[in-house]
């Protein structure tokens, strides 16, 4: 098949939608698939394009099994703009939709969101080239940015309902990561039929159990320490603050250290608020190839989200950890797809979100259970290697395609 991708990150950008879009790619082209990629130029590190790729709009690369388009993203480093990010998600949209429409005659066009206007560029480009649209949704938009308060606006909180039904009532399928997600989007629109859940995978032969005393322990000053690590986006959408207040409740408890890797729009907050503290540790974005040294240094993940999140995002972070061997403390809505899955696998322990005391409680409790903790991270392992392998998805995706090209 001849298939057009459209997706805000690709290799070597660094968010992990980036490398959720790369790896289905690469799967697909095994596969025999024809694949052009519609993407951003690298930004997502340092919130401005790569140095290398700086000074061009358009960037036009071959690839042996098809051809990728890097455009420029217009990005701001000033995240809580909303004005100033919603004027660079349209260029980059309107910049996608008009390179991507352009062609001949494809068999399935896959627009990726967030942004929510990447639907948009989708639906241009599915039109000019006579295919149907695969509207992949990682996270829901608006809802996201409603509980956030990043939108407050009624107008614009009702322009963009409006956009988000416009999208799905034009997709010929509309791909979800979990039942959760898959219920929201089912409501809004005239034909729940069409949403299917497919979930994200994890690279279970590069991600894989390790030895927690390694070198980004030696780096970072951690040998000998029982690590709870928080590792991504440190973002709004992340509630990380009472992970502060946790590791203040446990700072008596000395071989206890507190990680937070990554960066984003709540660090330096979160570092002024940290000053002092020194059972917490910050550490820059780490570069792709140390994912799984990274992973494995910790004794324990964190997936906070913030109250009323879980229903709308699925973080991808959860597998990787998963295949890690490592135990998840998931704080997250109750009843949630993340909390289901923690529980399900027997990796972890699911918490109310925003709470730090049970936090603290937990923390200290698999601190004193060190074979609970064995328990745990051999169930996760075991969990993810039978369920979201890399091939599994590609095949999940395939199957989707031929049976929308024979129904077109």
């Amino acid at each position: 098949m001849r298939i057009v991708y459209i997706t805000p990150h690709f290799e070597p950008d660094v968010a992990p939608t980036g490398a959720v879009a790369t790896r289905l790619v690469h799967e697909l082209a095994r596969r025999g698939h024809w694949i052009e990629v519609f993407t951003a130029l690298p930004w997502y590190r340092d919130h401005r394009v790569d140095r290398e790729f700086a000074g061009r709009t358009v960037r036009v690369e071959d690839a042996p099994w098809g051809r990728i388009t890097r455009l420029d993203p217009f990005p701001t480093a000033d995240k809580l703009n909303v004005s100033k990010r919603a004027i660079g998600y349209a260029s980059f949209s309107t910049l996608a939709g008009f390179h991507a429409a352009r062609g001949d005659h494809a068999d399935i066009v896959v627009a990726m969101s967030p942004p929510l206007t990447l639907g948009l560029a989708g639906i241009a480009a599915a039109r000019r080239r006579r295919a149907p649209l695969v509207f992949n949704v990682q996270d829901v938009f608006p809802d996201v940015a409603v509980e956030l308060g990043y939108l407050r606006n009624p107008r614009l909180i009702r322009l963009a309902r409006r956009m988000e039904r416009f999208v799905y009532e034009r997709s010929a399928a509309v791909t979800v990561l979990s039942d959760d997600l898959r219920d929201n989007l089912a409501s809004k629109f005239s034909a729940p039929e069409r949403v299917h859940v497919i979930p994200n995978f994890v690279d279970t032969e590069a991600i894989h159990p390790e030895t927690k005393e390694n070198a980004y322990r030696e780096d970072h000053g951690l040998r000998g320490k029982f690590v709870v690590m928080y590792a991504g986006n440190v973002g709004l959408s992340q509630a990380l603050a009472p992970v502060l207040d946790a590791a203040a409740a446990l700072a008596e408890e000395t071989d206890i250290a507190f990680v937070i890797n990554g960066q984003g729009a709540q660090r330096a907050e979160l570092e002024r608020r940290a000053r002092g503290m020194p059972n917490v540790v910050f550490v820059d974005m780490q570069p792709a190839e140390r994912l799984s040294e990274l992973l494995a240094a910790a004794d324990v993940h964190l997936v906070p989200l913030k109250r009323g999140l879980a229903q709308a995002s699925v973080p991808s972070k959860t597998y990787s950890i998963l295949a890690a061997g490592r135990p998840i403390l998931a704080s997250v809505d109750p009843g949630s797809e993340i909390a289901m899955l923690v529980e399900r696998a027997g990796a972890g322990l699911a918490l109310p979100p925003e709470d730090a005391e049970a936090l603290a409680k937990a923390v200290k409790r698999l601190h004193e259970e060190p074979a609970e903790l064995e328990r745990m991270s051999t169930a996760g392992r075991r969990f993810v290697e039978s369920w979201a392998s890399p091939a599994a998805v590609a095949a999940s995706y395939e199957e989707l395609f031929s049976v929308l090209r024979r129904a077109g």
